[in-house]
């Protein structure tokens, strides 16, 4: 996890609002005369709430992220997520993929007050913005590239994807002159799933997953985060995932585009047209019937211009794009 998420100084004390076991429980892990110093909220996350722990001691400064899941269907789920992405962490330790390293994990609350996982600091920041969106999604593509090309043994593999989205939980949208549109998607995905090659997924790459440091020639991904949905599945899944979000941020061409992109920087995606577009379909259905919720973190790191009236009809222009690309 990295600084730039937005941040939001609330002092340096983690005891008030039932958060005095998951401080105890923090410097206990510290290194000696370590302490906490500053706690910074860091805004742009939606599932868990994620705080910035600025530490000091004898060795010097240095910088923790903290996650804990407050909200109660994540709690509920926590175990699994939290469980999940610490043992990614540990695997990605050995490899190129810039994450963050693990610190410490207490995935049922044993000892804190909400199911929490600590990690270090990665360098970046979060960028949203339509201006060098397109160099960005280029690095998107070449960094998504590298991790479905992770080697991984049997013992390894992390569990089979689940799918965000089933012809029985698509809810159609309210307003809209074509509702046809969705319907004709809901249509797609009751079909037999296409059968495919899987391989290792983030499951949920997006842009307001990816950090970054440098601009124009000095532009870099210094750090890739949330790891907890890590799953085994077709590449088409993660590109879908990706394509979704940027055609929400930056308008339907760049969402259009970025399969083409992923396949340049040596990807490799269903062959089958009609396989691509159930994978697209999928992933695009799990924001019906607006894309609200995205919106919310998003909105919090300065895209205010996203309501839920671009979103939506962004979302069904994506449909809509999908159907003529593939159909």
């Amino acid at each position: 996890m990295g600084s730039g998420e937005g941040a939001e100084g609330i002092g340096a004390d983690l005891d008030s609002r039932g958060w005095g076991a998951t401080r105890s429980w923090v410097e206990k892990g510290l290194s000696e005369a370590e302490r906490i110093e500053k706690v910074v909220r860091l805004r742009g996350g939606w599932t868990s709430e994620m705080r910035r722990l600025d530490l000091c001691g004898p060795g010097g400064r240095r910088s923790l992220v903290l996650r804990s899941f407050v909200k109660p269907f994540f709690v509920r789920h926590a175990e699994g997520l939290l469980t999940r992405e610490a043992t990614i962490l540990r695997l990605l330790g050995d490899t190129d993929v810039p994450a963050a390293t693990l610190a410490a994990v207490d995935a049922t609350a044993q000892y804190c007050d909400h199911p929490s996982l600590l990690m270090s600091l990665l360098p970046g920041t979060v960028r949203l913005g339509d201006q060098g969106a397109d160099d960005r999604a280029d690095l998107l593509a070449r960094q998504l590239v590298r991790i479905h090309q992770l080697p991984v043994t049997a013992q390894q593999r992390p569990r089979s994807y689940q799918a965000w989205a089933s012809p029985e939980r698509v809810t159609l949208p309210a307003a809209t002159e074509r509702p046809e549109l969705s319907q004709r998607g809901v249509d797609v995905i009751r079909r037999e799933r296409p059968a495919y090659q899987g391989c290792f997924l983030h499951r949920d790459f997006h842009p307001g997953n990816v950090l970054f440091t440098g601009t124009d020639d000095d532009l870099q991904i210094s750090g890739v985060v949330d790891w907890v949905e890590t799953s085994w599945g077709p590449t088409d899944l993660d590109v879908a995932h990706c394509s979704t979000a940027l055609a929400l941020l930056h308008g339907i061409p760049a969402g259009m585009r970025f399969a083409d992109r992923y396949v340049a920087a040596g990807g490799t995606l269903a062959e089958d047209g009609t396989a691509h577009l159930y994978w697209r379909l999928l992933d695009a259905l799990g924001f019906a019937p607006d894309a609200e919720k995205v919106a919310v973190p998003w909105r919090e790191l300065g895209r205010v211009d996203l309501t839920a009236s671009v979103l939506s009809q962004r979302l069904e222009g994506y449909i809509e794009s999908l159907f003529s690309s593939y159909a």
